[in-house]
């Protein structure tokens, strides 16, 4: 990692979106996806982000995590400024720090429950690999199907391997993308529990992007994107977030704010 993409921030700001904004262009046609996003989260919190389709979510989930660059801002994650980074060090740093949970589970589906949580910890070189595995699959309620294939195993289940994969390396930051998009309700409902339970036990900051409501509410803060916009983040002061420049931003991003609204 550059030394110079690395500075000193209080140590309970895990992660910090300055001034987001992406723009794509394609011939003739210019779309901003992000508009001037800006947050912090500190560490240890749990944090859903919410918006309709087109809102931007998934978009910013990539920036936060480093797998795409912003057009304009920065991100800093854990004291490193990403943006400053190259794809390497991106890459070198999730390996370190980053885990995720994607709607589609990405199990390998050749290997058994026990080793899609195994292999990953022996690719980095960790010698308690088969133990450390075997740890966190009991921990998720999987005990008893280590060795079952991901065909073998229910969706909620498939789940829940990907997310004791996702904690093997000690992520200091967990982002999950509709980690509940492929379940059914109360499935999903015992997923985000889980999600809820190892962020108390080992204070990972967990951002869950998703467009359900329901779920995201459990979350101990919620920041909600439309049109590319911040218009509610339950972390920030009302008049941060509900103020007269939120009304003013909104009307130029086309949504339909009466004047004076605040």
């Amino acid at each position: 990692m550059a030394i110079a993409a690395t500075i000193r921030l209080n140590p309970i700001r895990m992660l910090v979106a300055e001034g987001l904004t992406k723009e794509f262009d394609s011939g003739s046609h210019h779309l901003t996806v992000l508009r001037d996003v800006s947050f912090t989260i500190p560490q240890g919190t749990f944090v859903a982000i919410v918006g309709p389709s087109g809102s931007g979510k998934t978009t910013l989930l990539g920036l936060l995590a480093g797998l795409d660059t912003p057009t304009r801002g920065r991100v800093i994650l854990d004291g490193a400024d990403l943006t400053a980074m190259t794809e390497d060090e991106r890459a070198r740093l999730r390996g370190q720090k980053v885990g995720f949970v994607f709607q589609s589970f990405q199990l390998i589906p050749t290997l058994d429950a026990l080793e899609n949580v195994q292999v990953p910890l022996e690719l980095r070189g960790d010698g308690g690999a088969a133990r450390r595995a075997r740890e966190l699959l009991e921990r998720v309620g999987l005990g008893d199907r280590l060795d079952h294939l991901p065909s073998q195993l229910s969706g909620g289940e498939q789940q829940r391997v990907a997310i004791a994969r996702a904690f093997s390396n000690r992520p200091a930051i967990l982002f999950a993308d509709e980690p509940t998009g492929n379940l059914d309700g109360a499935t999903g409902g015992r997923i985000v529990e889980l999600l809820e339970e190892l962020n108390r036990e080992s204070k990972t900051t967990i951002v869950l992007v998703t467009h359900d409501l329901t779920l995201a509410r459990r979350a101990q803060r919620l920041i909600r994107l439309a049109d590319g916009l911040v218009v509610e983040d339950t972390g920030m002061p009302a008049a941060a977030s509900d103020g007269a420049d939120r009304a003013r931003a909104l009307r130029d991003a086309g949504a339909n704010v009466p004047e004076g609204t605040r």
